[in-house]
């Protein structure tokens, strides 16, 4: 898939003289990289590659690349961590911007901020087509990209699903990328959460999450399942406890909140907006009580694992059934 979740200039023209990839993702960066090269080939399939790190691009030798060649052959010259780039060959490269060559495409790839700033605003200056590559440290945005990548095939995945796998694989752009990639392959037809679940839900973090979701929405015979399962291929039972307290702490946080839009509860309460949705949903039948109760299960079942009782696994389970019992406290009298 060569679709990179980035923003783009005006300027959209793959052969451009110029390209200026912008942030730390290396997916992303990667990607900027690879349409330019498939866009080169596909006019020119001899088309020539260079790949050059900073100390690999000296003073002159971008010159050296870009001279007139007796065979007019097209080149894409990619320049990595460019704002390593020394004061001379920055100037090289500043005096190029001003009169590209013909037949030849020069990437840029620029972690951004302050340092090479001056090779970064020559760029732009130049006009040059800018992709914005930023490093992807928010869930939400996490979610934005796989469902990104299931349209970049003209696949469908229920947001569930789509959450399902941000849970399971964590942060790792490609690792995300791969797992789609995996799941359009093998999958016939939509792709939902029970799909992700039997390809995915051996990660741990996953796991733990389960575990917690289903006890905060009071199922407690799948909570308990979910958690042997869990114990069984290994996952440390802090990471449970973990999990439970984040999600019995959100249903108080969300509880307590004033009513509003997902967005400013988001800002308010410090969750992106998708986890105010799910909580939302998972709050229903919970008191204040039951979250104080809930709460101290937690607190005792952390002290079990971590040493204070004979028997961890005895810890959660309890724990689980008490805030299954407290997701089910209102209504109850």
């Amino acid at each position: 898939m060569l679709v990179a979740m980035a923003r783009k200039t005006a300027n959209d023209d793959l052969l451009a003289p110029v390209t200026l990839a912008v942030g730390q993702e290396e997916l992303l960066l990667d990607r900027a990289v690879r349409e330019v090269v498939v866009a080169a080939r596909a006019a020119d399939a001899d088309t020539d590659v260079r790949d050059l790190n900073p100390e690999q691009l000296q003073p002159g030798t971008l010159a050296e690349l870009t001279s007139p060649s007796l065979f007019a052959e097209r080149k894409v010259v990619v320049v990595r961590n460019a704002q390593d780039l020394s004061a001379d060959t920055v100037k090289d490269v500043t005096a190029y911007l001003g009169a590209p060559a013909e037949e030849i495409t020069l990437v840029l790839l620029h972690a951004g901020g302050a340092k090479g700033k001056k090779l970064l605003d020559a760029a732009r200056k130049a006009g040059a087509r800018e992709v914005a590559c930023p490093k992807m440290t928010k869930p939400a945005d996490r979610l934005a990209f796989v469902r990104s990548e299931f349209r970049a095939t003209g696949r469908s995945a229920t947001p569930e699903a789509c959450q399902a796998l941000v849970d399971a694989i964590g942060s790792d752009l490609r690792e995300l990328a791969s797992a789609v990639s995996q799941l359009v392959a093998d999958v016939e037809g939509t792709i939902d959460e029970a799909v992700v679940g039997r390809y995915y839900t051996g990660r741990a973090e996953a796991s733990s999450f389960t575990v917690a979701d289903r006890a905060v929405e009071g199922r407690a015979a799948e909570a308990l399942e979910a958690l042997r399962w869990s114990l069984a291929t290994g996952v440390a039972p802090v990471m449970i406890t973990s999990a439970l307290a984040q999600g019995v702490r959100a249903i108080g946080k969300l509880s307590s909140a004033r009513g509003g839009r997902p967005a400013d509860l988001a800002r308010e309460l410090g969750m992106p907006p998708w986890k105010i949705d799910r909580v939302r949903q998972q709050m229903r039948g919970w008191t204040p009580d039951g979250v104080a109760v809930a709460l101290q299960a937690v607190a005792e079942a952390d002290a079990g694992v971590k040493g204070g009782g004979d028997d961890p696994e005895y810890a959660l389970e309890k724990a689980v059934v008490i805030i299954a019992r407290a997701a089910r406290s209102r209504g109850r009298g």
